[in-house]
């Protein structure tokens, strides 16, 4: 078993590293053998079971950005692995990263590839990445994979960025506005409706549920409004963290004429992404595709990708005549991977397709917030006119009746 420990020699310094041992009793006595002063002693997995349930969450994008960046960039300087790897140690803060550090240089230390180390961690770096880094390892390409890899977790990070600035705007104002119609509802309503009190005015019913409500919300607002903050939060958890609340959210969103199209934008993209860094990293070209097949998230492509590279081109198909067959993927895919095949380049030919899936998800957005802003205001339009109708009208039927 592999231990972590952390040690102060005879001067108060720090020693900090990993060692084998076959009982904790054993490393400590190796620390004692050095001189030096067990400060902390921990089996490495322990370590990483208890970095994954406190940190997880806080291992982001751009964490896993750099890690990849500053690896490349240490290559081509000329810096062995294991040098790059404790300067990455002494500058990371994150419990998760930084045991996964420890890892890797545990593991090089006892001669095992680097790749092990990231398909150890299925949660944090996905199937593509591990293929990645093991090709290149065989090739010797470590230094140039590690900079793709790199570069497309920057896309990956740039899409998402402009998906999420595109909703701020929707959001705050479906927020503000819920917020104004829940304020007129619980507090300007009740105060209205003494008006009519007594009055004898005949109110219609609209106005009457509407009232109604209102003096509920305003006498149980105590209960009603955590009651209401927990709900909103429960729904954004279910949609979110939940495997059958993201389903039936993806279901909904494929169902969605303009929010489908963009889904399926996004799909072709990583396909083109995926499967261009495969080739590159010199994977065959059947293994690459079915690689990719789990990189796409939609059903229907994953399929698609499976059948061309299992029924059609592991069986002497070309290339372009098997991505025919599959009427999933638009003319324009097919058409370039058929240039990129007889020019002997798909890799780049790829590297171009995902280039314009880019610039089409960025329209494809522009249409959605163009066409979703519109449609959102005037439904927050009705709601407050119906709230102002509902107070209107008895005024007026109140004012008729004294006149």
């Amino acid at each position: 078993m592999q231990f972590h420990y952390v040690a102060s020699d005879q001067n108060g310094k720090i020693k900090e590293g990993d060692t084998d041992g076959k009982t904790l009793e054993d490393v400590i006595a190796f620390i004692f053998q050095q001189g030096w002063k067990p400060i902390s002693v921990k089996p490495i997995q322990e370590i990483l079971k208890v970095s994954q349930i406190s940190f997880f969450d806080h291992v982001t994008l751009q964490d896993k950005i750099f890690l990849f960046k500053y690896l490349a960039l240490m290559l081509k300087v000329g810096t062995d692995l294991f040098k790059a790897i404790d300067v990455l140690l002494e500058d990371m803060d994150k419990p998760l990263m930084r045991s996964f550090l420890l890892e890797i240089r545990g593991n090089l230390e006892r001669g095992n590839e680097f790749y092990l180390s990231f398909k150890n961690h299925p949660d944090l770096f996905s199937p593509i990445v591990v293929s990645l880094i093991k090709a290149a390892e065989g090739s010797g390409n470590l230094e140039q994979t590690l900079e793709e890899i790199s570069f497309t977790y920057s896309q990956e990070a740039e899409v998402t960025n402009k998906i999420r600035a595109a909703l701020i705007y929707p959001a705050l104002l479906l927020t503000v506005a819920s917020l104004i119609v829940l304020m007129l509802v619980t507090f300007v309503i009740p105060k209205i409706s003494t008006i009519f009190e007594g009055s004898g005015a005949k109110i219609p019913t609209f106005s009457l549920i509407i009232i109604t409500f209102g003096k509920f919300m305003n006498q149980n607002l105590a209960w009603v409004l955590p009651l209401l903050v927990g709900g909103i939060a429960g729904l954004i958890i279910f949609f979110t963290k939940v495997q059958a609340g993201r389903k039936l959210l993806s279901d909904i969103a494929r169902r969605t004429p303009l929010v489908k199209d963009l889904i399926q934008k996004l799909a072709l993209r990583r396909f083109a992404t995926t499967f261009g860094s495969l080739l590159r990293a010199g994977i065959p070209f059947v293994q690459a595709l079915e690689t990719t097949s789990e990189a796409v998230g939609e059903e229907q492509f994953r399929t698609a990708i499976l059948r061309i590279a299992q029924e059609s081109i592991a069986k002497g198909v070309s290339v372009s005549d098997a991505f025919r067959k599959e009427t999933v993927f638009p003319k324009v895919v097919i058409n370039l991977i058929s240039i990129g095949e007889k020019a002997g380049h798909v890799e780049e030919i790829l590297k171009t397709l995902a280039q314009f899936y880019e610039d089409e998800i960025d329209n494809s957005l522009k249409t959605l917030v163009s066409v979703f802003e519109p449609i959102m205001l005037l439904v927050i339009g009705l709601v407050v006119a119906g709230i102002a109708f509902s107070v209107i009208v008895p005024i007026y039927q109140l004012v008729s009746q004294y006149s």
